[in-house]
C-alpha cells in the first residue's frame, strides 16, 4: 500500500532544510571570518615583532655608521654619511642609508646630531635671552620665560626675579611641581611660566596642545612679525623647540648648526652667521669645507668674543636617530638617542622606543 504525503507535508520539509542550509551557512561565514581575522592577527603580531628587531637593527646601522665615521674624520659636518653625504672612500663608501636592505625588509635611517642645537638644561641666562630675541619676544617677556625656564631646571628653593617655584605652579589648574631638574623631552617648556601667556609667540595650531591642559606644545614667533592677511594660515619658521635640546655636550657644532642657533653664541650675528655658513659650505655648496679651527674662524668672520671659541665644537657626542622600518605593506618608525665619546668608538644607545 503507497502511502502519499500530502503537499502541504512536502512544502514544510522544504522550508526546514532551506532554514537549515541558511543558518549552516552563516555559521560557516561566521567560522571563515573568524579565521581570517586570527590569521590576520597572527600575521600582524609575528609582523609586529620583526619590525621591533628591524628598528633595532635600524639603530644598531646607525651606530656602526657613526663609529666609522669617528676613524676618518676628527670632525662632523653636512657631508658625511650619518648626515645624508655620500662618502667616497673607506667603508661608508657607497653606503645609502635612505633605503638599507635587512633580510626581507628595510630600513631608512635618519641621524640628527645634538650639537646642531643649544642644551637647554645648561644653557646660561644669555643665551636663552638672545633665543627670545632671534624668535621677536617683546621685552616685558624675555625676563620671564628665561628666568622660569632656568628655575624649572635647576634646582633651588627661591626663585628668581621674574621665574616661579612650586608655589606658583601648585595655585594654576589644575596644579603641578616644578620639576627642578634637567628636562627629559623639549617639551616640557609647555608647562613653564611665561611661555603659554602670550598667543603672539607660539604656534597652537602648528604644534597642538597639552592634552590635560590645552596649553600649547611649543614656543613659536610668528614669522618677520607682520601679521598675516584674513583667513592666512600664520606661518612660524622657529621656535625654542627649533633652537633647543635637552641632550648634548652643551657646546654647539659650528659645522651643522644653523643661522639661527650659531647666533646664540657670543658676538655672532646674522651677518657673521651667514659668513660661517658660506665658508664651510665650500666654493661648490655641498658642505665640503668643513671648519676645523672654529676659534680661529670665529674671530677671521668678526667675531671678536674670546670666549666664543670655548662655546663651540666640531665633533658632536650626542645623536637622534629615526628608523623607519618596513616589510611589505607594515611600517614602523622607532626613535633612538646615541652617544658617542669624544675619544671612543663604543657608541652607546641612551634610549630606544618607537611611535604608536
Amino acid at each position: 500500500m503507497k502511502i502519499r504525503l500530502r503537499p502541504q507535508s512536502r512544502g514544510i520539509a522544504l522550508l526546514i532544510v532551506m532554514c537549515a542550509i541558511f543558518v549552516l551557512s552563516i555559521l560557516a561565514a561566521g567560522l571563515a571570518f573568524s579565521m581570517k581575522v586570527e590569521s590576520k592577527l597572527a600575521v600582524s603580531t609575528d609582523t609586529n615583532q620583526r619590525l621591533i628587531w628591524l628598528g633595532r637593527s635600524g639603530v644598531e646601522l646607525a651606530r656602526w655608521v657613526l663609529a666609522q665615521e669617528a676613524t676618518l674624520q676628527p670632525y662632523d659636518s653636512l657631508n658625511q654619511t650619518w648626515a645624508g653625504g655620500t662618502e667616497t672612500n673607506g667603508a661608508l663608501a657607497g653606503i645609502d642609508l635612505s633605503h638599507y636592505q635587512i633580510g626581507d625588509g628595510t630600513v631608512s635611517v635618519k641621524i640628527t646630531d645634538l650639537e646642531r642645537f643649544a642644551n637647554i638644561n645648561t644653557a646660561p641666562t644669555p643665551e636663552i635671552q638672545q633665543a627670545l630675541t632671534l624668535m621677536g619676544v617683546d621685552a616685558g617677556s624675555i625676563s620671564v620665560v628665561s628666568d622660569s625656564i632656568q628655575d624649572w631646571v635647576q634646582p633651588g628653593d627661591a626663585p628668581r626675579i621674574a621665574g616661579a617655584k612650586t608655589d606658583y605652579y601648585l595655585g594654576l589648574n589644575p596644579p603641578y611641581n616644578c620639576k627642578e631638574a634637567p628636562m627629559d623631552d623639549i617639551s616640557e617648556l609647555l608647562l613653564v611660566k611665561g611661555i603659554w601667556d602670550h598667543p603672539e609667540i607660539y604656534d597652537p595650531k602648528t604644534y597642538g596642545g597639552d592634552a590635560m591642559s590645552g596649553r600649547p606644545a611649543a614656543f613659536k614667533r610668528h614669522q618677520l612679525g607682520f601679521g598675516t592677511a584674513p583667513g592666512e594660515t600664520p606661518s612660524y619658521p622657529f621656535g625654542l623647540m627649533d633652537l633647543f635640546t635637552p641632550f648634548s655636550s652643551g657646546k654647539i657644532n659650528i659645522n651643522t648648526a644653523d643661522a639661527n642657533v650659531l647666533q646664540l653664541i657670543p658676538g655672532v650675528d646674522s651677518t657673521v652667521a651667514a659668513a660661517i655658513i658660506k665658508l664651510r659650505a665650500g666654493p661648490d655648496g655641498m658642505n665640503d669645507a668643513p671648519i676645523l679651527n672654529p676659534a680661529g674662524v670665529l674671530q677671521s668672520v668678526g667675531d671678536q668674543n674670546p670666549q666664543a671659541g670655548n662655546l663651540v665644537t666640531i665633533r658632536s657626542t650626542t645623536f637622534k636617530v629615526i628608523v623607519t622600518a618596513q616589510i611589505g605593506n607594515y611600517k614602523r618608525d622607532f626613535n633612538a638617542i646615541l652617544f658617542r665619546p669624544p675619544a671612543g668608538h663604543n657608541v652607546q644607545v641612551v634610549s630606544f622606543y618607537w611611535n604608536y
